[in-house]
């Protein structure tokens, strides 16, 4: 995995989290939402990439 990528996965994680805290602090259920979406995203992206990882490396 490239630095490129760790850091980008990193950051859509992040921004899903502040998405989420303040979706729940303004009740908008909506931006909430999209912040769970980002952060599962962001986790699948790095799941992907580190199976990459693991077959570069055989």
């Amino acid at each position: 995995m490239g630095l490129d990528d760790k850091i980008g996965n990193k950051s859509e994680g992040l921004g899903g989290k502040i998405k989420e805290g303040l979706g729940k602090a303004s009740g908008d259920e909506n931006l909430e939402a999209e912040g769970h979406k980002d952060q599962a995203s962001s986790s699948l992206k790095d799941a992907g990439e580190n199976i990459k990882d693991a077959f570069k490396g055989h």
